[in-house]
């Protein structure tokens, strides 16, 4: 099966170009403050990077710009109950169906970071790397630029080939450029523009045996889609958090929703929980990607069918970072 890829509207485009144009360019109210000043001074001086554009490498169910220093080990724990919708019946989805991930991160040298995970649903181990191309730096760089990618593969059993025919069906991938700033002291934003790859899709392939071999057509499975997150200090422990998720590539059916997800973070010099509703659930960025079934917006279907929106889970992170 091929797939279709539609451009976006002129609408949905403008506002994403408009704020990437902001990215770049540097205000100049943060370019008149006492370091400008102190660098006009000391022109040799190295321009330092900004700190703590975000408290954790984590932004609900986003990456973020940060890579820790040389030497940081950091544990994960990430949490989505069930949906919210039968109300008291499960406890608004904490008694519900849940999925739970448990990773652990690296940094062997600086602008490092190496992770692997292991996720509940379809027992997905994950291996990641990411790596800070540009950092924010006064006088110099008006936005942090990361890239950050993936590689999962599905170790749930399969003994009769009813999921996969190949090992390399179980292998997803996904790739990411990360473009940050920390506008003020209180207030940062990111956008991120990331491409999913899963190696095929269950139902999607043939196979046949005409000349004693088996040949196998298999459908390769892109999608492209663009992310925004925000982080607002409310204090000097605690966050108010934002992050939105939109696919832009399109298919003939069964096309991923997109992603509302805000909360609140608390964060100690080790230590950062993040408590949050969003409405993905899978604890993968490819998998959230490509399968997300849990719907914000409600719609109508050419039928005439009323699709009920609303689909949002309750959900944790928890970050613990130790320095060796």
């Amino acid at each position: 099966m091929k797939q279709k890829i539609n451009i976006p509207k002129p609408w949905f485009v403008l506002p994403f170009s408009l704020l990437v144009c902001l990215f770049l360019i540097q205000s100049t109210l943060n370019a008149q403050d006492s370091t400008s000043a102190a660098t006009k001074k000391t022109p040799h001086a190295k321009a330092k990077p900004v700190k703590n554009t975000f408290q954790s490498t984590w932004i609900i169910d986003d990456q973020t710009v940060m890579v820790p220093v040389k030497g940081t080990f950091e544990a994960d724990i990430q949490h989505r109950f069930g949906t919210v919708q039968n109300g008291y019946k499960d406890l608004w989805g904490i008694y519900g169906s849940s999925n739970i991930r448990i990773g652990f991160n690296y940094a062997p040298i600086n602008n490092l970071y190496l992770g692997f995970g292991l996720t509940k649903d379809n027992l997905l181990w994950d291996g990641s790397a990411k790596y800070a191309i540009l950092k924010q730096a006064k006088g110099k760089y008006p936005v942090s630029v990361t890239y950050y990618g993936n590689m999962a593969y599905k170790s749930i059993e399969d003994p009769n080939h009813v999921l996969f025919t190949y090992n390399t069906q179980r292998l997803s991938f996904f790739n990411e450029l990360i473009i940050a700033r920390k506008i003020t002291d209180k207030f940062s934003l990111q956008v991120a523009a990331s491409i999913s790859h899963q190696n095929s899709v269950p139902g999607y392939y043939t196979k046949y045996d005409s000349t004693a071999k088996v040949k196998f057509n298999e459908a390769k499975f892109d999608l492209f889609a663009l992310a925004v997150c925000a982080r607002y200090k409310l204090t000097e422990g605690t966050s108010f958090i934002i992050d939105y998720d939109q696919p832009l590539t399109r298919f003939a059916t069964n096309n991923p929703h997109p992603n509302i997800a805000f909360g609140f973070e608390f964060n100690t010099s080790g230590h950062t929980f993040q408590l949050f509703a969003g409405n993905y659930s899978l604890l993968n960025s490819q998998q959230n990607s490509l399968y997300n079934t849990n719907n914000p917006f409600g719609y109508t279907q050419t039928d005439g069918t009323k699709v009920l929106g609303g689909q949002f889970e309750i959900g944790f992170n928890i970050t613990r970072l130790w320095n060796f």
